[in-house]
């Protein structure tokens, strides 16, 4: 299973930015996991941000960014998307999506697959 980042950048405060996670691989089927946004600030542990449940009925925030991301998938084209509107300094960090069999155990311990991350800087 390869899941592959892209969309990050330097933003000014304020700024959007659409993250997006493409996901392959010979058994893996995209539409039958949850996935997953997470994010890891320098000298900080990894936490959660977003997922989504494997229909894209459900999904579910972290209170930091509730009302400013927006979680989404394409389950035709095998990728989930993070849109980030008024990003703050503090959104500043390497952002991994990851994908699980369950909304359960899409967690920072638990999480089988993952990607490579992408980095999100946010200027004051």
């Amino acid at each position: 299973v390869q899941l592959v980042e892209s969309g990050g950048g330097l933003v000014q405060a304020g700024g959007s930015l659409r993250l997006s996670c493409a996901a392959s691989g010979r058994t893996f089927t995209f539409s039958s996991y949850a996935m997953g946004w997470f994010r890891q600030a320098p000298g900080k542990e990894r936490e959660f941000v977003a997922q989504i449940n494997w229909s894209g009925g459900n999904a579910y925030y972290t209170d930091s960014v509730k009302g400013r991301f927006t979680v989404s998938r394409d389950n035709a084209k095998n990728t989930v998307y993070l849109q980030m509107n008024s990003l703050k300094p503090e959104d500043t960090a390497v952002y991994y999506c990851a994908a699980a069999r369950s909304i359960a155990t899409l967690t920072t311990t638990s999480a089988p697959y993952w990607g490579q991350g992408t980095q999100v800087t946010v200027s004051s």
